[in-house]
């Protein structure tokens, strides 16, 4: 099977590397993490500016022809530039968008992948523990007369949204709701994560709202739109796990004990094999979601998806625990590197759901496809 990119996907990649040589170096990234925001709004102007935000969707949606793969290339780039802006988030909302259409989801779209507009998805709930299917908040009304009460929990980059889309629970079932993220009956509070995000939960309280879509079509929606982020998601943790395999392959030539590098030692090189074998597992699975999700069937899409997502929370863990083994004391420190590969690889590892969520949502959707057979 031929996994080589295309001319203009290995662009897309370059253009990444080089805006992180620029513009993400490690004294840069500490001010950004270090600032209220946790970001800088600059770096978002340049990522529509580059035309990131619009490579992984169609042209029919308003995007630039993409797909799943410019948005898997692009979140690798940035996993291993540590870079905190929440693109997955973003992918998540426009996707979802796509598969709405209509009139209010083509506008927003297009003003989000020129970066004039920031929608953000709050899906999750505490209740959920990552599972976006458990659903509390409520909704009444219809059309532009709805309003949403509820707690949503993890929303990245609320702070810096004009919108959000809102899960809600109706008498016809989840639906899915359009509200102003600044607008009356939204409070929120907003914390920093241990990888360093910034995210809010955020109380609805007969918030004025817009429906985009309610029963079956806002289920398909969302998991459209819960499919692209895992694998978008899958892809940041594969460039975060290759960062922290090569870094502490070039740490281990250096660091001496009694008079020799400890990378001659054959039980950390047996270490380090095995972290390899993870990180190149984890690769192929991705190919193999990635793959899916460029075909039209929805169910093969999302147990592939799942299938990648319960692989990399579980590879990225042990890549990211043995890197900081073998630094010893220095790995765990706020100074290098590694400790913050780990750190973001421990929340994606439960982001969206965690191993034993998706390792269910597999097995179902194979069943499901076998009894369908």
């Amino acid at each position: 099977m031929d996994f080589d990119m295309s001319s203009e996907q290995d662009a897309l990649r370059d253009s990444v590397r080089r805006f992180i040589d620029r513009e993400y170096d490690w004294e840069k990234r500490f001010a950004v993490i270090r600032s209220h925001e946790g970001v800088d709004p600059a770096h978002w102007a340049t990522f529509a500016e580059l035309g990131w935000l619009g490579a992984g969707l169609s042209e029919e949606a308003g995007g630039f022809g993409g797909g799943a793969i410019e948005n898997a290339l692009i979140a690798q780039e940035l996993g291993r530039g540590l870079v905190t802006e929440p693109f997955v988030a973003h992918v998540l909302a426009t996707q979802t968008l796509a598969a709405i259409g209509g009139e209010t989801a083509g506008p927003l779209i297009g003003a989000m992948v020129t970066g004039e507009t920031r929608v953000v998805p709050a899906f999750q709930e505490e209740a959920g523990r990552g599972d976006w299917r458990v659903v509390g908040a409520s909704s009444t009304g219809e059309g532009k007369g709805a309003t949403v009460s509820g707690t949503k929990t993890l929303v990245e980059g609320a702070s810096s949204a004009e919108r959000l889309i809102v899960s809600a629970r109706s008498a016809e079932g989840v639906g899915l709701y359009l509200v102003d993220a600044k607008g009356a009956g939204v409070v929120q509070s907003l914390y920093r994560t241990v990888d360093n995000r910034r995210v809010a939960d955020i109380a609805l309280t007969d918030a004025p709202a817009i429906t985009l879509a309610s029963g079956p079509a806002a289920q398909a929606a969302i998991e459209q739109g819960i499919d692209h982020a895992l694998v978008t998601l899958c892809g940041e943790a594969l460039g975060l796990m290759d960062a922290a395999l090569w870094a502490t392959r070039d740490y281990l030539k250096v660091r001496k004990q009694f008079g020799t590098a400890i990378g001659t030692f054959q039980a950390l090189q047996h270490r380090m094999a095995d972290m390899l074998i993870e990180t190149e597992m984890a690769r192929s699975i991705l190919y193999h979601a990635l793959g899916a999700m460029a075909g039209d069937d929805r169910a093969a899409q999302s147990t592939a998806a799942s299938a990648a997502k319960q692989v990399f929370s579980t590879a990225g863990l042990f890549v990211g625990g043995q890197a900081i083994q073998l630094h010893g004391g220095i790995g765990v420190t706020e100074e290098l590197d590694i400790s913050h590969y780990y750190r973001r690889l421990f929340v994606i590892a439960r982001q969206f759901g965690d191993a034993d969520l998706h390792g269910d949502r597999f097995a179902h959707g194979v069943d499901h496809g076998a009894l369908a057979a």
